[in-house]
């Protein structure tokens, strides 16, 4: 165990909050006047951590935390004293989240073994939008760029290979039969792979998932990388974001292609480094 004084964690507890609230207080704005925006609430809406829940700064786990400003953290979940400190009790943690833990393990250790996909050009947004005149579309306030006719035109004229289950169940029916695989929650851990966008996003959810035995400046590493993604993503989907100030990639051109796989690279990069930062948490955690 690492014990830290206050003079040590203290601004590191501050310095996260911060670093949070850049993000989330807009939200917290937005939410209050019934506002929208279709990129930058995603993370709070999809996902089910909150912005008070993000906030909370942890070491992770083999530390303990010394000081007066320690002793609230007694009555947190998983807390416990240590030496006359507080810090994780990893055993209660592991008993209680042995399933989460597991299930990250795999699918951590799982993704990075395999090739990525730098193919798939963002065609699960537009699989999404397919057929729109008689289905509709998720995100009803925003046009489409190339409207209904020219979406489901990009659609069919390209080759749909989605590996990711929480993409793909949002395919319009008529969309669902065209892509190669069929995804489901079962083989999930069978196909995710390191190129996926949403794949790269979801290491937010398993750092969350595994607070506060994650050290919450990889927590919110991994959150600045989904919000990066999440606006690459739309920027490349079939709708039109000019009044919310982004520049679309248009992935129905060569040009639009290269700067979609590019991008892509860049994230999968980013994503194996954290990968591997998560995957080690996961390892060194007892479960039952």
């Amino acid at each position: 165990m690492t014990s830290l004084p206050e003079s040590a964690w203290l601004p590191r507890a501050l310095a996260h909050r911060e670093r949070v609230e850049r993000f989330a207080a807009p939200f917290v704005e937005r939410r209050r006047s019934q506002r929208r925006h279709p990129v930058e609430d995603f993370l709070f809406t999809y996902y089910t951590q909150k912005p008070g829940q993000l906030q909370r700064w942890h070491p992770g786990a083999g530390v303990v935390l010394d000081g007066e400003a320690a002793a609230e953290r007694r009555d947190w979940k998983f807390y416990t004293e240590h030496d006359g400190g507080v810090g994780l009790d990893q055993e209660a943690f592991g008993a209680a989240r042995a399933e989460a833990i597991r299930f990250a393990r795999i699918i951590l250790a799982g993704t990075a073994s395999r090739p990525g996909n730098f193919a798939c050009f963002g065609l699960h947004e537009w699989a999404m939008a397919y057929k729109s005149e008689s289905n509709g579309i998720r995100h009803e306030y925003l046009p489409l760029r190339l409207g209904a006719s020219g979406t489901d035109r990009v659609v069919e004229e390209h080759r749909i290979r989605c590996t990711h289950f929480d993409a793909f169940r949002f395919y319009t029916p008529e969309a669902a039969p065209l892509n190669e695989l069929q995804p489901t929650r079962e083989t999930q851990r069978n196909l995710e792979q390191p190129g996926c966008l949403h794949a790269n996003m979801d290491l937010y959810k398993w750092a969350y998932k595994l607070t506060p035995a994650v050290p919450s400046e990889l927590v919110m590493d991994c959150f600045e990388l989904a919000w990066d993604i999440r606006t690459m993503d739309m920027q490349a989907s079939p709708y039109d974001l000019s009044d919310w100030g982004y520049e679309p990639i248009r992935i129905e051109t060569p040009e639009g292609k290269a700067r979609y796989v590019e991008l892509q690279r860049q994230f999968a990069e980013r994503a194996d480094v954290l990968r591997a930062r998560l995957l080690q948490v996961a390892e060194a955690l007892p479960s039952a």
